[in-house]
């Protein structure tokens, strides 16, 4: 279920974190030893290395906080076959990581507290949870703030760079902006689709094996109850990633021949296979479709929903989820309306309990047919997710139109922007990983 984010969802960095590439051989910067394990006596459990990046070291235990990270926010299942699967892409990312860090310390660039204080309350605000929410959600489930903060810090601090190098590099004319709009504008009656992207790059052939398992395993996972925007936000390279992989809408035609073709063949909220396009892989998601201007695209209903959710551990006990649906049950029967379902969810769930519109496009078939055929005014039974149980009242139930809206000129400006901090950020970090010295031992 994946209209609301029940989980955290983490703020990654402009191009994606996880960066899909193979370890190289060791070797050295120009002029710069490798370098070397500490010395003495091994360190003992979770404190052993992983991989070291020029001159900093990734431990054991650094991966395995950031593995639970991800399942948790991408909602992928806790087992030792994911964590086996997914261990190696999370250790790239990390790697990346620590050169995007690196690289920000060469080049004086820092994130300041109140920047990450700001990027903590944005991930507060999406997921409706109260001030200081997050860190009990990371509390209550081990994990360590500082992993977060560490994430955030380098999201921030690669936003940065990569702008920095824009500003010398890329300047968009008005003439460009110009044609732009000019284009979008004569063909806006075209029928459009809103899409998702999930991009893993192949930065050389021996990799392109190694990136399509990859890719296979997150579609995977996805087709299981993974969210697509945390899996992008987790493991896409596009600069989509930091907003769940949402390109926005678009013709086929905008896209790469092979992605145009997928999208025209998707129905809504169905999922492509791998697509090997451009230089890498892409999984592609259909989220919505609408015809011409506004006022001619076909009407869909629009529901205004409270949900409250009592979260689940992926090995909760009978009793455990017993207890979590006679909750459930105890709101259902509380609630009068929304606004008090809402204020009875806060005072239980404070971290799971939201409200918002939302498209019928947008949810599952199995929700949609359950929200048609409940009421205003009325809550559903205790519904099991894979994540917890929950009871959504349906508010209000309107008629909108998925039509496309008038394109602006700082939509045209901000779409040739977007393209082009894309392909500066995935070049700048590829010479990052080229001109570094990694030694993976896991």
């Amino acid at each position: 279920m994946v209209f609301f984010r029940l989980c955290c969802a983490l703020l990654l960095t402009v191009v994606g974190a996880a960066g899909a590439w193979s370890a190289q051989p060791s070797r050295s910067r120009q002029g710069q030893p490798p370098a070397q394990a500490p010395q003495g006596e091994r360190p003992q459990g979770d404190m052993r290395i992983a991989a070291v990046v020029n001159d900093d070291v990734i431990s054991l235990y650094d991966l395995a906080l950031r593995m639970r990270m991800v399942m948790i926010s991408s909602n992928i299942g806790d087992t030792p076959e994911i964590r086996q699967r997914i261990a190696g892409q999370v250790l790239r990312g990390l790697i990346d990581e620590k050169l995007q860090l690196q690289e920000a310390k060469r080049q004086n660039v820092a994130a300041t507290e109140e920047e990450v204080n700001n990027a903590i309350q944005q991930i507060e605000k999406q997921n409706n949870m109260k001030s200081g929410g997050l860190d009990e959600f990371l509390k209550a489930r081990g994990l360590d703030r500082s992993a977060l903060v560490n994430q955030l810090t380098a999201s921030i601090v690669w936003a940065k760079l990569v702008r920095r190098q824009a500003s010398q590099s890329t300047e968009i004319t008005e003439e460009e902006v110009d044609e732009t709009l000019k284009r979008l504008k004569e063909r806006a009656s075209e029928p459009q689709a809103r899409v998702g992207e999930i991009f893993l790059a192949v930065d050389n052939p021996s990799q392109e094996e190694e990136v399509r398992r990859l890719a296979e395993r997150l579609a995977q996972q996805m087709r299981s109850g993974a969210r697509f925007s945390a899996v992008a936000q987790q493991f896409s390279q596009s600069a989509t990633s930091s907003v769940g992989g949402d390109i926005g809408w678009v013709r086929p035609d905008q896209l790469a021949p092979e992605l145009g073709k997928a999208v025209t063949q998707l129905k809504v909220g169905e999922l492509s296979a791998p697509i090997r396009a451009g230089s890498g892989f892409y999984l592609v998601l259909v989220i919505d479709r609408r015809n011409g201007p506004a006022g001619s695209g076909p009407q869909e209903t629009i529901y205004d929903l409270v949900q409250v959710v009592f979260p689940l551990g992926a090995q909760a006990s009978d009793a455990t989820k017993r207890a979590a649906i006679a909750e459930a049950q105890s709101v259902r029967t509380a609630a009068k309306d929304c606004p008090g379902m809402l204020r009875i969810g806060k005072e239980k769930a404070p971290q799971f309990s939201s409200e918002g519109k939302v498209r019928a496009t947008q949810m599952s078939a199995e929700l949609r047919n359950l929200i048609s055929k409940t009421a205003v005014g009325e809550v559903t039974a205790p519904i099991m997710q894979r994540n917890g149980v929950g009871v959504i009242m349906v508010c209000a139930k309107a008629d909108g139109t998925s039509a496309a809206a008038p394109i602006t000129r700082d939509e045209a400006g901000e779409s040739l922007l977007k393209q082009r901090l894309d392909t500066l950020a995935r070049r700048y970090l590829r010479d990052l990983r080229r001109n570094a010295y990694v030694d993976v031992r896991v």
